[in-house]
């Protein structure tokens, strides 16, 4: 399909993403990501079309589909990996591709948002609160993403004169759960901690509360992203808050920018804030042997 005829009839967009909780549906970031592509599309007269794929194959195979049947005219990569394979095949195809996240390059069209700078903020928020003793549940270790983040909290926490540990989760309330659990049951336990999305900070409320630990006297809880899902619990989440809805909108300009043929660029989203609420407060005092 030609940049002129997709035009004509409106820019088709292809997002293949993986599920990111425990029943296989997707994180609520992408909700307000595909609100905003979405609202942006639409006022071009362009689509989007999202396919939930098990992995990185599938999702290839589902690239190759929607390349050989016209169904797109250019595709969104997100959650980038190590050697991620997807950009080569975009370009194989000669389907234009926007990354998510990426590293800027000649050629390539990136969309960044500065995980790096929003878990410092993050950090600081919680030490400038007097807590020195920090956990964070990180997402999968296999996305680019999550390592940027996980090298910010190490900077961070070392730069605020405190400790951390970082453990591994999926996204998914079962993973927050557990690794609650591991974090909570440690002699040092954190008197803070990180979530790298709502799910799995929720389950981290649930499982406070389980072991009789309030929220936020004995235990502060930060989560990544403003959700509806955060500003609902009980209690309602302090957030490291993005506008992903903008950040959506700016991937639809991009996209369209692509497809017109111009000059590859990165564009950066602004930087991110924290949302203070009631799952977050100061420290409390060191117990008393």
């Amino acid at each position: 399909m030609t940049a002129a005829a997709a035009r004509t009839r409106g820019l088709r967009v292809g997002l293949a993403l993986l599920p990111a909780d425990d029943d296989g549906t997707l994180e609520p970031f992408y909700a307000d990501l595909l609100a905003g592509l979405e609202e942006e599309l639409d006022r071009q007269g362009g689509t989007i079309f999202v396919q939930i794929v098990a992995d990185l194959a599938a999702a290839l195979v589902a690239f190759r589909r929607w390349s050989a049947e016209g169904l797109v005219d250019a595709i969104v990569v997100s959650d980038l990996v190590e050697d991620d394979p997807r950009e080569a095949v975009c370009a194989e195809l000669a389907l234009p591709a926007v990354l998510l996240g990426g590293t800027s390059a000649p050629g390539r069209w990136v969309v960044d948002y500065d995980n790096h700078g929003a878990m410092q903020t993050g950090v600081q928020f919680l030490t400038d609160l007097g807590h020195r003793r920090l956990g964070r549940v990180s997402g999968p270790l296999r996305y680019r993403h999550t390592r940027d983040r996980g090298t910010a909290f190490d900077v961070a926490v070392a730069a605020a004169g405190a400790v951390g540990v970082q453990l591994e989760g999926d996204y998914g309330a079962l993973s927050g759960a557990a690794r609650t659990r591991e974090l909570l049951a440690r002699p040092d336990r954190p008197t803070a901690i990180i979530y790298d999305n709502d799910l799995m900070a929720l389950a981290g409320l649930h499982e406070a509360a389980l072991q009789g630990i309030d929220v936020p006297r004995d235990l502060s809880v930060l989560a990544w992203d403003d959700t509806a899902n955060s500003r609902t619990s009980h209690p309602p989440l302090s957030v490291v808050s993005r506008n992903v809805h903008d950040l959506g909108a700016l991937t639809a300009d991009v996209l369209l920018r692509a497809l017109a043929g111009n000059v590859p660029t990165i564009e950066r989203t602004p930087g991110a804030r924290v949302v203070a609420r009631a799952s977050t407060a100061p420290a409390p005092p060191p117990s008393v042997p």
